[in-house]
């Protein structure tokens, strides 16, 4: 997991949480940091903050979708997530959205969720051909993901790229 945020705490408190449950993590500090970063280390998933200095969250999902290296590497935004942050990162191939404040156990929901990786263990009989890590494969739509309060929806929920969430901004 590569986990980007300008807040050193809030860095470390995803890193934490996702180590506790077994992950692997890599930080970074900002987008251009990101870009830096993410070929050397290759993560299973990336989530990004909106609001950083040099390169924003949202451009930087953009140019990792643009790259053929990192283009089905599977994204998260952990931010306000605004109607307008949802409908950008839609736009910019975004995968799975988490409101902050959020609760520890739904960041470790939404993770598993983009890494394919079922509660307990990761079983490659998902469904997926294996092409990306945990079989998450760009042409499968992204497994159903509760809406974020913002959207459609209650506290502690998060919206996907299925399109639902995309028309209940509009």
């Amino acid at each position: 997991m590569l986990v980007v945020d300008d807040n050193r705490v809030i860095r470390q408190l995803i890193r934490v949480n996702l180590e506790l449950e077994g992950f692997e993590v890599v930080t970074a500090a900002d987008g251009a940091e990101c870009l830096e970063v993410v070929h050397r280390v290759r993560p299973d998933a990336v989530t990004l903050d909106v609001v950083m200095p040099r390169l924003d969250g949202l451009r930087t999902a953009a140019r990792l979708r643009a790259d053929p290296r990192t283009a089905r590497l599977p994204l998260a935004i952990i931010s306000a997530c605004t109607p307008y942050e949802v409908e950008s990162g839609l736009a910019a191939g975004v995968d799975a959205f988490l409101a902050k404040p959020f609760e520890p156990a739904e960041l470790v929901r939404v993770v598993r969720r983009l890494v394919r990786e079922p509660e307990g263990s990761e079983d490659e009989a998902d469904g997926g051909s294996g092409d990306r890590p945990g079989g998450l494969d760009r042409e499968e739509p992204p497994l159903p993901v509760p809406p974020h309060p913002t959207v459609q929806g209650g506290p502690g929920t998060v919206p996907d790229r299925t399109g639902a969430a995309g028309r209940s901004l509009g």
